[in-house]
């Protein structure tokens, strides 16, 4: 009776850590990378999403995640993820000449019903560049210096506190970028909104599907959309921006070399600074420049096409609705 009892207690304590795991939350696979003074990072995995994230030496690891993401599957053991994952998928890492390089792809043709999920979150010094991909999760990298390119087809882009060129791009969600300092900025989308924060650089941001919303911009932005509207506020750079689906609110506090703002879908109102020398070209249903002083040049309710405090900076605004210029 006492073996009985003990083996009842076996099984119930062994089916309680069983339960226990969340393939949400909990690590499936975790390796440390102390001691690996990993420079660059390379990740692909096809089903799942990758977070890259800087932090100091002794904290530096991997985790995988791996969760069922067809529906022929219920919810499964810690075990039965890990035959899963063993017999249908092969998990490589590797880490050589200060590289990290960890790929997760199906052996063969996996009938999507039964497809796993396989997440990466890395955890390195904060002095790496990477190169990371995956067609089936979003992509998150924060506390970084150094060269990002990334790519998602299936899933939005998060960027925080990077220095260093960027280059991303998704086909399937939304980027947000804050905090970001680069020579280069190259952040694409053809399905999801834009929000750009607390950038420097040359940027270069577009979407196909969506808005563009920033602050605190300098250096020099192209930023551009088909499918929203345009609301850009605290700039202090030289300044591209256009939509065929929108309106535009834009307030330019120090401008670059040039301004261009213009939609074919809405209204414009843009404020920046009256005393700056610029060559002001206005269009419009109906426009409007207020105050327009030291001018010189040629209005009328569609057009004002002249130069201000002897000109300078080009400004070219143009719009299908009311456009509203605010001089300050």
């Amino acid at each position: 009776m006492k073996k009985f009892i003990v083996l009842l207690l076996a099984v119930g304590l062994a089916a309680s850590v069983q339960a226990q795991f969340n393939a949400d939350k909990d690590p499936l696979v975790t390796k440390s990378l102390n001691n690996q003074s990993i420079r660059k990072v390379i990740a692909r995995t096809s089903g799942g999403s990758i977070t890259l994230t800087g932090v100091s030496e002794g904290e530096a690891r991997l985790e995988v995640y791996v969760k069922p993401s067809g529906i022929s599957f219920g919810s499964m053991s810690k075990s039965e993820l890990q035959e899963k994952l063993a017999d249908d998928y092969d998990l490589v890492i590797s880490t050589a000449n200060n590289q990290l390089e960890v790929t997760a792809k199906s052996k063969s043709s996996i009938n999507w019903k039964r497809q796993l999920s396989i997440s990466f979150k890395i955890y390195v010094p904060r002095n790496v560049s990477s190169d990371l991909s995956t067609s089936g999760g979003s992509i998150k990298l924060a506390n970084l210096n150094g060269d990002q390119r990334f790519r998602t087809s299936g899933g939005s882009l998060q960027i925080t506190d990077i220095r260093g060129n960027i280059d991303g791009k998704t086909s399937g969600g939304s980027i947000n970028a804050d905090k970001c300092t680069g020579g280069e900025i190259s952040l694409a989308t053809s399905g999801g909104s834009l929000k750009l924060n607390n950038l420097k650089g040359i940027i270069r941001a577009s979407t196909s599907g969506g808005s563009i919303r920033g602050s605190n911009i300098s250096g020099e932005l192209k930023a551009h959309t088909s499918g929203g509207s345009v609301n850009l506020d605290g700039l202090s750079c030289s300044l591209e921006t256009s939509t065929s689906g929108g309106s535009m609110n834009i307030s330019v506090l120090n401008p670059g070399k040039y301004v261009s703002v213009s939609t074919s879908g809405g209204s414009v109102n843009m404020s920046m600074p009256g005393s700056k020398g610029m060559n002001l070209k206005v269009s419009g249903q109906s426009v409007r420049v207020n105050p327009l002083k030291n001018f010189n040049g040629t209005t009328d309710k569609r057009r004002i096409n002249g130069t201000v405090n002897g000109g300078g900076i080009p400004v070219n605004v143009s719009g299908s609705g009311n456009v509203n210029v605010s001089l300050i």
